[in-house]
């Protein structure tokens, strides 16, 4: 299929525009740089597994009571204020010094930029503003424009990325699993004049290696989970010589623990449950301030009955909740309690005084963020350490592997890229 409508690739310079002062990650440089992660990682394991929602005390408190104190007589407001920055924070030890060493060991450099034609108009109109800054700047850092043929669009959804890439002389195939989005995305292409194949497909089905050809360039921005590792296995084993992947969502998965794919992360001794994958997406830049605050309302009840469950067990443990409807966040507090205890069989929880135990739940909450921080100084760590592992499975395939940043975290913080080049 070719592409009409936009700029040939062969009118684009193939020189870097914005070279970063540091070169990212590739080669040797994947393996050494998991390694030190993954010594960090494991030696303080005690300070980011627990999660200081399901625990009353942490074990590590008792270790640094100093720390403990400062944290839990600090604000909700001030747990906020730090919450995407933790490492800012002038706090008690060991809290600088961890903060510091993850900085060092997180930091990835930028990939270099190159480039890109201007595009008609038309084709960011039906794309959210912040959704099109990122496509701008994942199609920005790709080395691989100006050779590839044919795009391949994984978990394409109306197949944004791939017509911006395409260019008059290349083709492009989007894969979605959505048969709306298939219909919306074929609109779209018709309408900017550019021809493409929207197929309907379950990319984690047995057949779905039969939809990638040695001379497609996949590429695969936030596809979650298990659905990005199936690109880049499939990917591999056909023999496409470029791939580009933006990882998301690494707690997307069909298995209950983490299964690692490159020698080195098999062979490492860190082994991490679904729940904890999910550390490094606590980070957040996009939520507004009512959904902030129902967040936060719905956190508070949940501590709130928790508080209570322990009481009406007996047992002094966490017990996980069922999500409830955002309305029930606006129904009396004894309503909302007693609605989860019989959700949970529990005893009925008879006279309560209700407005201390909801005010025991703000507090709670307070303490649960500001404990947090010392948790989340960890979430980028994980995040680069899952990523390696992916790039150097990649390159234990044969391929030329880089790993870098290609937009700045405000924009998103799965920021991180792998491109691969068959060598």
């Amino acid at each position: 299929m070719k592409g009409a409508g936009v700029d040939p690739v062969s009118t684009q310079s193939t020189e870097a525009v914005d070279m970063p002062s540091e070169p990212c990650l590739q080669d040797a440089h994947l393996g050494s740089h998991f390694r030190a992660l993954d010594s960090f990682l494991f030696a303080h394991q005690a300070l980011w597994r627990p999660k200081p929602f399901t625990h009353l005390h942490l074990p590590w408190e008792d270790t640094y009571p100093q720390l403990s104190h400062w944290l839990r007589h600090r604000t909700l407001a001030q747990a906020e204020a730090a919450h995407n920055h933790p490492q800012h924070l002038d706090a008690p030890f060991p809290f600088t010094q961890l903060a510091a060493e993850a900085v060092a060991l997180s930091h990835v450099a930028e990939l270099p930029a190159f480039p890109l034609a201007p595009v008609n108009a038309r084709m960011n109109v039906d794309v959210p503003g912040r959704k099109w800054q990122q496509i701008e700047a994942f199609a920005a850092h790709l080395d691989m424009r100006d050779s590839t043929t044919h795009w391949l669009d994984w978990c394409a959804g109306k197949g944004h990325l791939g017509r911006r890439l395409t260019a008059r002389g290349q083709s492009l195939t989007c894969l979605e699993h959505d048969p709306a989005l298939i219909e919306a995305g074929l609109a779209l292409s018709a309408r900017q004049s550019i021809e493409a194949r929207h197929v309907q497909q379950d990319v984690m089905a047995d057949d779905a290696w039969r939809c990638l050809q040695a001379q497609h360039t996949p590429v695969a921005l936030h596809a979650c989970g298990d659905l990005h590792i199936q690109l880049m296995e499939l990917a591999s084993q056909t023999g496409c010589q470029h791939m580009a992947v933006a990882p998301c969502c690494y707690n997307r998965t069909r298995h209950d623990h983490y299964q690692p794919l490159s020698s080195e992360g098999k062979a490492s001794g860190l082994k991490l449950s679904r729940d904890e994958l999910g550390l490094p997406l606590s980070e957040t830049v996009t939520a507004g301030a009512r959904v902030r605050r129902q967040r936060d309302t719905s956190m508070a009840r949940r501590l709130g009955f928790d508080l209570l469950q322990r009481n009406l067990r007996g047992i002094d443990d966490y017990l996980p909740t069922p999500s409830l409807p955002t309305s029930w966040l606006d129904a009396p507090y004894a309503d909302y309690c007693c609605h989860l205890a019989k959700l949970k069989s529990l005893p009925a929880p008879g006279k309560q005084d209700w407005a201390a135990l909801e005010a025991a739940g703000w507090e709670r909450l307070a303490h649960v963020r500001n404990l947090e921080l010392v948790r989340n100084l960890f979430r980028r760590a994980l995040e680069v350490w899952l990523v390696l592992d992916r790039a150097m499975y990649v390159q234990e395939q044969g391929y030329r592997v880089s790993v870098g940043t290609f937009c700045e975290s405000q924009l998103t913080p799965r920021n991180l890229l792998i491109l691969a080049r068959k060598t």
